[in-house]
């Protein structure tokens, strides 16, 4: 509280504009509902005053700054993911739901169960081979299910990260070099300047 005080009394009116300082104006703020039952979940909110550690470190900031970027992309992913998702869950439960209730008995559950399906976790000897046992052409729905979200939709989300990545190293050695050229022009201004003077003397 004291540094947020001090940091407003430094600042003024800038402060409110910064959104790292309003950042950590909010996570402070937290702190100071009361104890009782009614604001309780405020106060275990407090946890979140770790994530002042962002704003200390320059290069956290940055990170954030470049994932902040990659939301229009992400989004854009994560809508083809739930189109994907949607489409395939109506299938499953169409073709599956008779014979495997406990998966692909709702839509709700096929959703969950082509969820476990995209993570790899048991998708095989657990979901597939089973449902193949009554249904043998069942691969043909789930090799392709797992090959499109898993491979190709997953790895579309690392592309867009890494390239945001890429793009922040950049304009890190952009900064270096144009900093590196004003440090070497104010040498070289320097050594004239001292050329200058020898001469003159």
């Amino acid at each position: 509280m004291i540094e947020i005080i001090l940091r407003i009394y430094a600042h003024r009116a800038s402060f409110f504009k910064d959104g790292w300082s309003l950042f950590d104006l909010s996570i402070v703020a937290i702190s100071l509902f009361p104890t009782n039952s009614v604001f309780e979940i405020f106060r275990i909110l407090r946890v979140f005053r770790l994530l002042r550690i962002i704003t200390i470190m320059p290069q956290m900031r940055k990170i954030v700054v470049a994932l902040r970027s990659v939301i229009p992309g992400m989004a854009s992913i994560a809508g083809l993911m739930i189109i994907l998702f949607y489409i395939s869950a109506i299938l499953a439960t169409q073709l599956f739901g008779e014979d495997f209730p406990a998966w692909f008995g709702t839509l709700g559950k096929s959703l969950y169960t082509l969820f476990q399906v995209m993570t790899l976790e048991s998708w095989s000897m657990g979901i597939a081979r089973p449902v193949m046992e009554i249904y043998p052409y069942a691969w043909l729905f789930f090799v392709p299910f797992i090959f499109v979200v898993t491979f190709i939709i997953i790895n579309l989300i690392v592309a867009v990260v890494v390239d945001a990545m890429n793009s922040l190293s950049k304009e890190d050695t952009a900064e270096i070099e144009l900093a590196s050229k004003e440090e070497i022009a104010q040498l070289r201004s320097e050594i004239k300047e001292l050329k200058t003077l020898l001469q003159n003397r």
